[in-house]
């Protein structure tokens, strides 16, 4: 893990997804390429708008192969300044994990701040802006 990320785990389990996520009453989300009954479920009991395009204050953006990271510098300006982006990918592969993303992150001028597991089969990391270029 990256100096400053948190492993999201111990009395965290007991917190919901959306909880994790940081995604709160009043807030724009938008959600990318992410097909998860439970998350929709749970999202769609949150007084949030779900938009289609930026600004989004979180972005939930799901990521099935490493060609899919070249779409990541284009998402900053989707949660530029202080948003979010929650890039979430299936554990347990080695074409496609959580350096990987980092990687791609790093050169596209983003930090992960936080990893959380997203669902039994599903990681996801959180990436921001780092505080200095805001």
């Amino acid at each position: 893990m990256a100096a400053g990320s948190v492993c999201d785990d111990g009395g965290a389990s007991q917190r919901s997804l959306l909880e994790k996520l940081g995604v709160k009453d009043g807030i724009r989300v938008a959600v990318l390429d992410v097909e998860d009954e439970d998350f929709a479920a749970e999202l769609a009991e949150r007084a949030v708008t779900i938009v289609a395009d930026a600004p989004a204050d979180i972005v939930v953006w799901a990521i099935d192969e490493a060609a899919d990271l070249a779409r990541l510098p284009a998402l900053i300006d989707w949660i530029w300044p202080a948003g979010a982006l929650w890039a979430v990918w299936r554990k347990g592969r080695r074409e496609l994990n959580e350096n990987h993303v980092r990687e791609a992150a790093l050169d596209a001028g983003l930090v992960d701040v936080k990893v959380v597991r997203f669902s039994p089969t599903h990681s996801a990391l959180k990436l921001v802006v780092p505080k200095a270029k805001r």
